[in-house]
């Protein structure tokens, strides 16, 4: 059981609740300050004008709504931005904005009733999500249009997952007997007006980022395992002279990784320990980039994930809708923390980061598969007849393509502003754009993963190397040969890339569990 409202969530809590389904609760002392917020605005209000409760929204605010039609302005709000279109946002998702929305509206600056905490922390430990679309939101008063749907199955309207299938709120409702909010002065408006959808898919997308990262340490540790690398490239020695925190990491996990291995060269024995008369060097000096300069490559990824992990873990604690009730101050402060640019700057960053995993691996798995480059290998690693068979020759194309499509989407969407809502939104975030195709980003990356793991499998075995790889990847390899086996013949291999990815996605291995921020 997590308390919220205690205390800020951390990116581990916050995996918890929504990936093992940890139970949350409330602190009492969060009750009652959302308890406090509410009565204050109800009675600030009273005589004074304040938007979006006793005025219309957006560039309709010199309008103002008489005491009779409040409540309705409030659910007018909901009804009308519920516009969204295109594919429901997965139920991880839709919970994590949930989530997100509770967490904001703990801390007593909304000024909505109780009611809502108490639904929501109903509904997420229920597991009923809202079905959110992807579609609609600019980012800048927030994602007024994907909130909207949320708000929508609080007052038991729309739609809601329920054990991964959508159905109607108002049929779910019932059964669980689960009763809708009401609306009292200001529920439409602070449900609709915040970050919480961007922020809600941009954890998930750090958290496999992270995951993606880790992976990518093991295969770059196992195929410079399997080539015989030296590993001074690695070294802490050579590392520390960087001075970048990032690539100190990487190359720390790579030692860690590959410490009991035997395939593993020292530069001393081979290279400096004795006289070369030939005038050509049989032996490779220092490998190709994508080998060599890992920790250069993944390091910059790191130092932005734990970077970006800040700013995110920042924007799930903060208050982010408008106007604030300020409680404390006994005033009502009008401005614009429902802005995304935060989460959108930082996806733009993480889409990049991973986009450039994905060229790493790619990279690796060229190397792989062409036998001029490694020396080492049959061609496309075919354990089959050459010729006859094709071995990983199909599946390259498919990791070749959908790198190409990572380098489109990696565009930065933060700077892709258009003025909207009759030019009260002049400069937007697009911060819910940036986090959905940062989700696409990190989806073809765990398909291109899964493509050199499944080539480094069969380079093993080619090698007959399972008994000198280090304790650590022989364990990797072991577990992904009981989902994969190894093959000679030609088969389809769709499945076999599905299971190796949903793998990855469910063992969020870590390569050094000693060190922090890393689910």
């Amino acid at each position: 059981m997590i308390t919220l409202g205690s205390h800020d969530l951390t990116l581990e809590e916050i995996y918890s609740i929504l990936f093992q389904r940890e139970e949350i609760t409330l602190s009492p002392e969060s009750f009652e300050r959302v308890k406090k917020c509410h009565e204050f605005l109800r009675d600030f209000s009273e005589d004074k004008v304040i938007y979006g409760i006793n005025t219309g929204l957006g560039p309709m605010a010199p309008y103002k709504i008489d005491k009779e039609n409040r409540k309705q302005l409030q659910l007018n709000a909901i009804r009308s931005h519920c516009s969204g279109l295109g594919e429901p946002l997965p139920d991880k998702y839709a919970k994590a904005a949930m989530l997100s929305r509770l967490n904001t509206q703990l801390r007593g600056y909304s000024g909505i009733h109780t009611e809502v905490i108490d639904l929501l922390v109903k509904l997420i430990n229920s597991n009923i999500s809202a079905v959110i679309p992807e579609h609609g939101g600019v980012g800048a008063s927030g994602d007024l249009v994907q909130l909207a749907h949320l708000a929508l199955v609080l007052i038991g309207e729309g739609e809601v997952w329920q054990n991964g299938e959508i159905k109607q709120t108002k049929e779910v409702f019932a059964q669980n007997n689960i009763t809708p909010i009401s609306i009292h002065i200001r529920e439409g408006l602070s449900l609709i007006n915040g970050t919480s959808v961007m922020t809600g898919i941009g954890v998930i997308n750090l958290m496999n980022a992270y995951n993606l990262m880790n992976w990518s340490v093991i295969a770059s540790s196992i195929i410079n395992e399997i080539v015989g690398s030296f590993d001074d490239h690695f070294s802490h020695e050579l590392n520390i002279v960087k001075r970048h925190k990032g690539q100190e990491v990487i190359a720390g996990y790579m030692r860690n990784v590959l410490s009991t291995s035997s395939l593993i060269r020292k530069r001393q024995e081979h290279l400096y320990g004795r006289e070369f008369k030939e005038d050509i060097i049989a032996d490779k000096v220092q490998e190709y980039y994508s080998l060599r300069c890992v920790p250069q490559i993944l390091g910059p990824i790191f130092d932005t994930l734990v970077n970006s992990e800040q700013i995110l873990i920042s924007e799930f604690n903060s208050v982010n809708d408008n106007p604030i009730i300020d409680v404390e101050n006994q005033n009502i402060f009008h401005g614009g923390n429902f802005h995304g640019d935060y989460v959108s700057l930082e996806m733009d960053k993480i889409k990049t980061a991973i986009t450039r995993l994905s060229m790493l691996s790619e990279r690796q798995l060229n190397y792989l598969l062409n036998p001029r480059l490694n020396d080492l290998l049959p061609p496309f690693v075919n354990l089959g007849t050459l010729g006859l068979n094709f071995g990983m020759q199909g599946v390259q194309f498919t990791a070749t393509s959908t790198v190409a499509e990572n380098q489109t989407l990696c565009f930065p969407n933060y700077v892709h502003s258009i003025s909207c809502n009759n030019d009260n939104q002049d400069i937007v975030s697009m911060g819910t754009n940036s986090a959905l195709f940062t989700k696409k980003v990190i989806s073809n990356t765990y398909d291109v993963l899964a493509i050199e793991l499944m080539t480094l499998l069969q380079a093993i075995d080619y090698l007959k190397y399972q008994d000198r790889l280090s304790d650590y990847t022989k364990e990797v390899y072991t577990k992904l040969r009981e989902i994969v086996p190894a093959f000679s013949e030609d088969t389809t291999k769709s499945a076999d890339i599905k299971r190796i990815r949903k793998y990855m996605e469910k063992n969020r291995i870590q390569a050094d569990k000693k060190l922090p921020n890393l689910i």
